[in-house]
């Protein structure tokens, strides 16, 4: 073939041996290689039609690592004598880019042995190129060009000219493009070209000033984006002439543009500006760029400042603070002149909305200043203005508005995080202002203040404790001195709850917490002794205090171990001892142990205990488990009690000590897994007799949480697999029939929950039981409630935070196993019983990740359809937060069932269930995303029945209406 006359034939000869070529280059020998190489060289004069295989057998030949030095040049200076690369075809044209890009990476030196004539010979090449997938390659043998300083000679103009008609890219995919390539890959690729070097700066800037002035935006977006880029590699020498062109489009763009794309990336480019004139070296013979630039920006923008009613106020102030952030010389140049105007201003305009508006430009300053610290230099302007600085800051946190004081709160933290700035008596001054505003001011200041307390107290914690602490527990002994005297006014509880949120807020150093955390304790005896109505809410705030005290504790060792050993203990003897006054004075002290206040004490328990080291929390466990099991108290403060503590004893006198369980339950379930717990055995034991003896649903349930907490974190093995059994002995007689049913059935679910999360093989046997009561009449709704339970992420127990076994996927482990059991225990169930197993099934399904539930969606949204015909309202809210978001994730499934979903939802939107009326208006809204053509037949319809629930007697109702019928 390779001898024929016929071009095609020769062709094809080549064709083959290039393709054998392309499969074996590696195995060549050198002399093979240049043989080769000479051979296709030759044959780059033949017919145009045997080209494109010659192509290719020199781009096999390019990769061979044994060829000889010279033969990389000699075929390029080949091809581009002898081919003419634009009337190939787009293959082909890779081809030759593709063998370019082989040699320089391993021909680099030999390369450069051609000098300027390879970036004359490329620059022929690839002039024309239209196609995206060639010119991403073209685009990266430039950039190589430029990067590995290969001689560009006198054709620099002609590479810019030759990448820069290509700006800015407008090119859009065609739809399913086979090869992915994206306009941004094109614009990125590009953009990394034309700022590689600053020889292109000459050539480049009036490009992007014209582009600039375009009237498409992405033109704008993208010269911005590039000039950004561009300032990261220029000098004040490739700026200095262009910059009056380029700080006028930019001062314009600014003031004019209604875009916030636009202006973001006219402030960025700014910055990128200002920080190039600031690095470049002053010598004494050169003119300071960057100040003549900055003082442009100034006379510009600085009058528009004294206008804060008028629009320019804010793009003239955004300007100079992205002008002055981009280094310590800038900002120090911008403020010396804004810092001074703004206080003056601020002065001379008595209005709040005007000084609110002053006072946000001024914070635009001071937050710069964050950047790089109070540097105690004659330069800081804000170091001579410090005075007034405070002085204007703090009479805005004494204005009436409220924006005002929003405002200078933020103001004050960042002032605050200045290390040095503000002298003591300024940061006394801070503290009583943050008192005022936390305690008596509107919400919005009051969470701000606290925001703010709580992030100065760890830079300051001298002042803090000795000052903002006493000075809030004077407000709270006040508040209840005067509850004491007259009746409990909102007013009060108020009062008092924000009091008890500040010190919960400050306590952001241990050396606070220390000061903090006796003062809520004292105030959780005093409300004890009480018996005021308002007594159990009291409780509870201090009791969110103490958790919120105790999260922010976590991360310091010492502020762990001091809060846990000086609240565990004190809440454990206060409960104790309201449990046993309870028993002799049943009118004292009752408030304590509600409840209410225990639910709200056990996340405070659980806090204190989850991160403390596997040492400190033995030394723990050792008191507190026996102080449940023997009564042993010795180590409660103030621990001389009327009687013994027996939780685990029977008879109705303990009924108060055994709602204890839940404080023993929070301790002991937060434990590291590796602390040994002592009597554990005899402990699960009790906990287990009690969950199915005890008539308390509250004590029940938290002996069973317990119980399984502890079976969940239990060491495999014989002694678990013993417990286990005797659980299984207590329950399934007690589930069976008798009184304690539903104890039974509580434990059934926790132990469940327990083995499932970690993989045990009982955990199938006992789920098998729980189906199996969705038959049942009685336990069966609560049985399918359950199925929630299991999936569901447990706030107190059971979860990660408190280092429970939770394998990973157990979800979707569950779901595989179970569902389809639900499934057919569905289809053989009774009428009356049918509804416990969609519930169950909705549950779970509600629970699953959503990818996984769209695999299964096809042979389930039958049975979900199914469940919105059910009565149960429960059944129906669940079913319809389930298929919320699949009508967003998977809409071709959907839409095969749009005339079934519409007239189920909108007649659910005439629920007598508020929740569910609201659920069914959201999956109505989420119908607008399925294709248009499959809903257009039913949007007259839909928008006339979305009529009716605008009328709704519920504002929440009503909302979701108007969003689904304005939709559709």
């Amino acid at each position: 073939c390779l001898e024929n006359t016929d071009p095609r034939m020769r062709g094809r000869g080549i064709q083959l041996l290039s393709q054998v070529l392309l499969q074996c280059y590696s195995l060549l020998q050198e002399k093979e290689v240049l043989h080769l190489v000479l051979f296709y060289e030759n044959r780059l004069q033949d017919h145009h039609l045997v080209i494109p295989s010659v192509l290719q057998g020199l781009r096999a030949l390019s990769m061979c690592e044994v060829l000889s030095p010279g033969l990389a040049v000699s075929v390029l200076k080949a091809i581009f004598q002898e081919v003419h690369v634009q009337s190939l075809l787009q293959l082909d044209r890779h081809t030759v880019y593709s063998i370019i890009i082989n040699f320089m990476g391993s021909r680099e030196e030999e390369l450069k042995g051609l000098g300027a004539d390879f970036t004359f010979g490329f620059i022929q090449m690839m002039d024309g190129e239209k196609d995206p997938r060639n010119l991403l390659v073209a685009f990266q043998i430039v950039r190589d060009l430029i990067a590995k300083n290969y001689t560009l000679g006198p054709f620099v103009e002609e590479l810019f000219e030759v990448t820069s008609c290509y700006f800015p890219i407008d090119f859009t995919p065609p739809p399913n493009d086979p090869h992915g390539i994206q306009r941004e890959d094109l614009i990125l690729s590009l953009r990394a070209v034309l700022a590689s070097t600053p020889q292109f700066a000459e050539f480049l800037l009036p490009l992007l000033i014209e582009k600039m002035d375009s009237d498409l935006q992405s033109a704008k977006l993208d010269s911005l984006q590039t000039l950004t880029a561009c300032c990261a590699i220029y000098g004040q020498k490739e700026l200095q002439e262009f910059l009056p062109s380029l700080w006028s489009s930019l001062r314009r763009e600014v003031f004019q543009t209604a875009s916030e794309k636009v202006e973001a990336e006219c402030l960025a480019a700014l910055h990128a500006l200002s920080a190039c004139l600031s690095r470049s070296v002053l010598s004494s013979d050169t003119e300071d760029l960057l100040d003549s630039f900055l003082s442009s920006i100034l006379q510009d923008c600085r009058h528009h400042l004294c206008e804060p009613d008028m629009k320019l106020v804010w793009p003239s102030a955004k300007l100079l603070q992205a002008a002055a952030g981009a280094s310590l010389r800038a900002y120090y140049r911008v403020t010396r002149i804004v810092l001074p105007l703004l206080l003056e201003q601020y002065t001379k305009h008595p209005q709040s909305s005007q000084r609110r508006t002053i006072l946000e430009m001024l914070l635009g300053f001071l937050e710069l200043q964050q950047k790089w610290g109070l540097v105690e230099e004659d330069e800081s302007t804000l170091l001579s203005l410090r005075a007034s600085v405070c002085s204007v800051v703090f009479s805005a946190l004494t204005d009436p508005s409220v924006q005002l004081q929003l405002i200078g709160i933020r103001a004050l933290t960042v002032l605050g995080s200045l290390q040095g700035f503000l002298s003591h008596s300024d940061l006394e001054l801070v503290a009583d202002h943050l008192i005022r505003l936390t305690l008596h001011e509107d919400s919005q200041s009051s969470e701000a203040a606290m925001e703010a307390a709580a992030s100065l107290a760890p830079i300051y914690p001298k002042v803090f404790s000795g000052h903002m602490v006493p000075r809030l527990e004077e407000e709270l002994q006040s508040v209840s001195s005067s509850e004491r005297e007259e009746e409990s006014s909102h007013d009060h509880c108020s009062l008092r709850q924000r009091c008890l949120q500040a010190l919960a807020a400050v306590s952001t150093h241990t050396s606070i917490v220390k000061e903090t955390v006796p003062v809520l304790l004292q105030h959780l005896r005093k409300l004890q002794k009480g018996s005021e109505a308002g007594t159990i809410q009291g409780m509870v705030s201090v009791c969110q205090s103490l958790h919120r005290v105790a999260l922010q504790c976590q991360q310091d060792d010492d502020g762990c171990w001091y809060y846990h050993q000086t609240v565990v203990p004190c809440l454990l003897a206060m409960a104790v001892q309201a449990a046993m006054q309870e028993s002799a004075h049943p009118l004292l002290g009752k408030a304590l142990i509600e409840e209410e206040v225990l639910t709200a004490m056990v996340p405070v328990i659980s806090a204190a205990t989850t991160h403390l080291s596997p040492e400190l929390a033995a030394q723990s466990v050792s008191h507190v488990v026996p102080l449940f099991l023997d009564g042993e108290v010795s180590f409660l403060p103030q621990n001389s009690f009327p009687c013994s503590f027996q939780p685990f004893e029977d008879g109705d006198c303990f009924d108060t000590q055994r709602r204890l369980v839940a404080l023993l339950m929070a301790f002991v379930c937060s434990l590291p897994c590796k602390v040994a717990i002592p009597q554990q055995e005899r402990l699960l034991r009790e906990l287990l007799a009690l969950s199915c003896s005890c008539n308390c649903p509250f004590t029940a349930t938290t002996a069973a949480k317990c119980f399984a907490g502890l079976v969940n974190k239990h060491p495999a093995g014989q002694q678990l697999d013993e417990i286990l059994q005797l659980a299984v002995n207590r329950m399934e007689p007690s589930l069976a029939e008798g009184p304690r049913r539903m104890q039974a059935l509580t434990l059934l679910l926790w132990v469940t929950k327990a083995l499932v999360l970690r993989y045990h093989p009982l955990s199938s046997h006992l789920t098998d039981k729980l189906l199996g009561l969705l038959s049942d009449v009685e336990l069966g709704p609560v049985a399918a409630d359950g199925f929630s339970l299991l999936m569901a992420d447990s706030p107190d127990v059971l979860h990660k935070g408190c280092h429970a076994d939770v394998r990973i996927m157990f979800r979707q482990r569950f779901f595989t196993t179970n569902v389809p059991k639900l499934v057919q225990g569905f289809h053989g169930a009774g009428p009356d019983v049918k509804a416990n197993y969609l519930k169950g099934l909705s549950h779970v399904l509600n629970h699953l990740p959503k990818p996984v539930l769209v695999t299964e969606l096809p042979t389930l949204l039958s049975l979900l359809l199914e469940a919105l015909s059910c009565s149960d309202c429960v059944v129906q809210l669940s079913t319809l937060s389930c298929l919320q978001p699949l009508l967003l994730e998977a809409p071709q499934i959907m839409s095969l069932h749009v005339d079934t979903l519409v007239t189920k939802f909108l007649s659910l939107t005439s629920s007598p269930t508020m929740a569910v009326r609201i659920a069914a208006l959201r999956c109505a809204h989420a119908l607008t995303s399925l294709p248009a053509t499959v809903l257009l037949p039913y949007k007259a319809r839909v928008i006339r029945a979305l009529a009716k629930p605008l009328d709704d007697k519920k504002r929440l109702v009503r909302k979701e209406a108007v969003a689904a019928r304005g939709e559709w």
